[in-house]
């Protein structure tokens, strides 16, 4: 296929901010957020003055020393990815591609299509450079993931990337905005097997087919107790002790 199914229709995001109690503190945080891609934005291709940067810089370091005195959360908001999070609609501000209070994220919005198809969106700007103009490629191959991780969990029985090929076709170009179609083709045992492609208009920027493997919750539940005795970590090593964040 080399034409998108869809051109221009808006994406309902499957992400549900509302899942968390606190959106008073989520909405601000969201709004640091996107002022922090908004500095990133204009940073990286900027000639600002030496003594500006040095202004901004300072201000920043004290920002970072005034968050470093106040609580961590003591576990994960919601899901880091869609793949594992056994709730497709479940709470994701904090992931690094869709998360709507993490500055790293791009964000990505993904919306179920079909019962085994997903589209998704994303405007990569011009921090995620590779080749002049576009998208760096392992940017394009970390959306591809959490994008097919996506449909994959839609199968009922959801795990982690066992491989990904990505097929690059065209150079993927930043300030525009890409669509995403992925599709579940198949469950085999443990491992279900899902396509993607990537659009910038017309034009087939990438393909993209990735094995999933499913695991034990117990596999999950580790990884989670490994985060936690890390969070626990810094809480020894620091004055902060960890709380949820005051409704």
């Amino acid at each position: 296929m080399t034409q998108p199914r869809i051109q221009g229709v808006p994406i309902e995001p499957y992400a549900d901010p509302t899942k968390d109690d606190n959106t008073e503190a989520w909405d601000e945080k969201r709004r640091v957020a996107d002022a922090m891609r908004l500095v990133i934005e204009r940073l990286v291709p900027s000639n600002a003055p030496a003594a500006e940067l040095r202004a901004a810089a300072d201000g920043l370091e004290r920002y970072a020393e005034t968050l470093a005195g106040h609580p961590r959360l003591k576990r994960a908001m919601g899901a880091a990815e869609s793949a594992t999070a056994g709730d497709v609609g479940a709470f994701f501000d904090q992931s690094p591609l869709l998360g709507l209070a993490n500055p790293l994220a791009p964000p990505i919005t993904i919306g179920k299509a079909g019962d085994k198809t997903a589209l998704a969106s994303v405007n990569f700007g011009s921090a995620y450079e590779g080749p002049p103009g576009s998208v760096h490629g392992g940017y394009v191959a970390a959306a591809f993931d959490e994008v097919l991780g996506y449909v994959q969990s839609l199968g009922g029985n959801p795990g982690f990337t066992g491989t990904l090929t990505i097929k690059y076709r065209a150079p993927t170009p930043l300030h525009t905005e890409l669509l995403f179609e992925a599709e579940l083709v198949r469950v085999e045992g443990r491992k279900t097997f899902c396509e993607g492609r990537v659009y910038a208009g017309h034009t087939l920027c990438a393909e993209a087919e990735g094995i999933f493997i499913a695991v034990p919750v117990e596999r999950i539940d580790a990884l989670m107790e490994r985060r936690e005795r890390y969070e626990e970590m810094q809480v020894a090593q620091g004055s902060d002790a960890p709380s949820e964040p005051e409704a």
